[in-house]
């Protein structure tokens, strides 16, 4: 028998780093580009890329859309979500910390880790889940690089950011909206963000 060492890739959750500059720069594993017409997640069990659904109706994301490795949105990231908005009962949503990426330069593919720098977020309750969605800046990007803060950013692109989080759920034939943003913070709460994420983490994953 051979005793060549096998090699294996990392689960892209669980076995990737967020980043040695994590808060102010993190890795952010990519699912989602803003050409899919099926939205793809990781599948928390073996760490591949699984079809979650097709894109339905005209929502596409209008930004490169993933995760920041390590991170959970549990008890912490619920209770500063109802400390900031006065809800009750909010919980965690129970996936990683989700990250949009705006890059000026083509991607063409997901499945890929890129450094980026968070600039802000949505404050975003889906069905009474704490469900953020942080944003941020791909590192030494030509045009939107020198970006600090999403108060900086075009009022536009935010815009259609929004729009796609609050009607990319919603159905023709229902009323009823599902996903509520509350408000848009800038990047020090962002931080704060990431690192209640990190936090929720080892709490879920590596109990005292």
């Amino acid at each position: 028998m051979s005793d060549r060492r096998i090699e294996f890739v990392p689960h892209p959750w669980h076995g990737l780093s967020p980043g040695p500059k994590t808060p102010d720069v993190v890795d952010a594993f990519i699912e989602i580009i803003p050409t899919d017409t099926v939205k793809y997640e990781v599948d928390k069990e073996s760490g591949y890329i699984r079809v979650d659904r097709p894109q339905k109706y005209s929502s596409h994301s209008p930004t490169l859309y993933g995760f920041i490795p390590r991170t959970y949105c549990g008890d912490k990231i619920a209770k500063f979500c109802m400390e900031k908005t006065g809800k009750q009962e909010v919980i965690g949503d129970g996936d990683p910390l989700d990250i949009c990426v705006f890059a000026s330069t083509p991607i063409t593919h997901g499945s890929i880790i890129i450094p980026c720098k968070p600039i802000g977020g949505f404050r975003m309750i889906d069905k009474n889940e704490a469900d953020d969605k942080i944003v941020a800046i791909m590192v030494d990007d030509p045009v939107y690089g020198k970006i600090e803060d999403i108060q900086e950013c075009p009022e536009a692109l935010i815009n259609t950011l929004r729009h796609y989080f609050l009607t990319y759920k919603v159905m023709p034939e229902e009323e009823d909206q599902v996903v509520e943003i509350t408000d848009t913070y800038g990047v020090v709460e962002a931080k704060q963000i990431i690192s209640t994420s990190l936090e929720d983490y080892r709490d879920k994953f590596f109990p005292n």
